[in-house]
């Protein structure tokens, strides 16, 4: 019988298909179509300490390969979610990855406290992806120094043996580099790979489609860059534990970055157009490993590696 089965760190998924944070909210649209049990674990919105109106409009435009967004990360805040998503999610026996996203390193290390003992979490995302407002609005993971800093905190707070997985940028000359200096840090895994910065521009308006101009492509246009984040990273650091996502909608998507050395896969925009393509990618991709003739899951990640070049 065929193993599906992923281990994240502590953590062990009985499939390696999640969510990808900010595509599901927290998974109630979803559970319209499926139960969320179905899933390796729903992976959150990433939630910050206060709530946020995100920001203005327009603030998504569509690209002929995938999306812009410029969202904003808008969010009830922390008090709200683990009143309302947090119980609503455990009702339904989901596995959850929380995503959390701070302004300051002292979020992260805020946030990490009050989500570190809640029941049917079985990993936190340590969204390091976005602007840091204590120093200019720099991306905290855009820096070896502030990348660390805030996963830093993070395992100062956590505590226990819930896995801390940080979600990196693309957007930097050597993820490598950013990848070894968060697992220094306290990092038991890694998400990769997050959007990329792109722009939009009206040729009739004459002006940028977005309210911000810039804003994070999504979609298959990225899966290109993913494969080669995970490929390089799994090749530096092939014990650490890699959620691969940008631009899966199909098992043949995934298959790419497993071999590439992903541990799990995140599906996030397809969802838009289909909100059953986390099962369908779960299916197919089970599919296609029994087809090449491996036993378990585990044996496919990373295995182009071993194949050389």
């Amino acid at each position: 019988m065929f193993d599906f089965s992923t281990q994240l760190a502590s953590s062990l998924l009985p499939n390696p298909i999640v969510t990808a944070s900010g595509c599901a909210g927290s998974g109630k649209e979803l559970a319209q179509f499926f139960p969320l049990q179905e899933l390796g674990a729903i992976v959150t919105k990433s939630i910050m300490l206060n709530p946020r109106s995100g920001r203005a409009t327009p603030r998504m435009a569509e690209t002929p390969s995938g999306m812009l967004n410029s969202i904003g990360l808008q969010g009830p805040g922390i008090d709200h979610f683990l009143e309302n998503d947090i119980p609503w999610l455990q009702s339904q026996d989901a596995r959850i990855i929380v995503s959390i996203a701070g302004e300051t390193v002292d979020d992260y290390g805020v946030l990490a406290r009050r989500v570190r003992a809640l029941s049917n979490v079985v990993g936190v995302e340590v969204n390091i992806s976005c602007p840091n407002v204590e120093n200019r609005g720099m991306v905290f993971s855009c820096h070896p120094d502030t990348a660390r800093a805030a996963i830093e905190n993070v395992r100062r707070n956590i505590g226990g043996d819930l896995p801390i997985l940080a979600k990196l940028s693309p957007d930097v000359t050597d993820i490598v580099a950013i990848a070894r200096e968060v697992m220094d840090a306290g990092a038991d895994g890694l998400a990769l790979i997050n959007t990329v910065l792109g722009m939009v521009i009206d040729i009739n308006t004459m002006k940028p489609k977005l309210a911000q101009k810039t804003g994070g492509l999504s979609g298959p246009a990225i899966r290109p860059i993913a494969v080669r984040a995970i490929y390089q990273v799994h090749a530096a650091l092939p014990k650490a534990p890699i959620i691969g996502m940008g631009g899966v909608a199909s098992g043949s998507d995934a298959l790419e970055l497993v071999l590439a050395g992903a541990s799990a896969i995140s599906v996030g925009t397809a969802t838009f157009g289909n909100p059953t393509a986390v099962i369908k990618v779960r299916d197919e991709l089970q599919e296609l490993l029994i087809q090449r003739g491996f036993d378990n899951f585990s044996d496919a990640v990373g295995f182009a590696h071993r194949l050389g070049s």
